[in-house]
């Protein structure tokens, strides 16, 4: 099932991103597009973008400047990025582009099936990160919830019912058999008081 997270490709030439959006179609994901760096970092911003396809040489702000800006905020730095360019070989913006964390950098004409290839691996693989970076978050928020005291007037998590019969904390992932088995006499004296006095 496709992620609802988009892929972005930027070029200012309308040719390009036809043949782009044609190679990618089959992927079944949802594809935007941008015409230039500007408005590449204005949709990157808004969220949801899982991976980008950027063309080097724009006017103005160039693809190596969006991922520059890119790179230096939390939202958006783990985002992969492929490089596009059609003026061959480039020892030079090779090395700046992999410094900057540029996953690949594919020359035109773009082969569909290796660029395929190549989107899915990366989309995939971030996806995977993010699932387990919130997965993270979300075991560290339990943990600390668990790990503070409760607020004044709240029961603790422990407490069954009636505040004089918790049940002792875990203690190294065990309770403590005569603790626990001491709350549940005090349960039932308290539970056989209780059905007493309505009864």
């Amino acid at each position: 099932m496709p992620s609802d997270a988009k892929i972005l490709i930027v070029d200012d030439h309308e040719d390009t991103l036809y043949a782009l959006e044609s190679a990618l179609a089959p992927l079944g994901h949802l594809v935007t597009r941008a015409t230039s760096g500007d408005d590449a970092l204005k949709e990157v911003l808004r969220g949801q973008v899982g991976l980008l396809l950027l063309d080097v040489r724009m006017p103005g702000v160039s693809g190596l400047d969006v991922v520059r800006y890119m790179r230096r905020l939390e939202q958006t730095q783990h985002i992969p990025v492929i490089l596009l360019t059609g003026f061959g070989r480039d020892t030079e913006l090779s090395a700046t582009a992999f410094a900057l964390g540029v996953a690949d950098l594919v020359m035109k004409p773009v082969d569909p099936w290796t660029l395929r290839t190549k989107v899915r691996y990366l989309y995939d693989t971030h996806q995977r990160r993010r699932a387990l970076e919130a997965e993270v978050r979300e075991l560290r928020a339990r943990t600390e919830e668990r790990a503070s005291p409760p607020a004044p007037g709240r029961l603790h998590p422990d407490t069954r019912l009636h505040p004089d019969t918790r049940v002792p904390p875990q203690r190294d992932g065990h309770t403590d058999a005569r603790d626990a088995r001491e709350a549940r006499e005090a349960w039932e004296a308290w539970d056989a008081r209780e059905r007493d006095r309505t009864a």
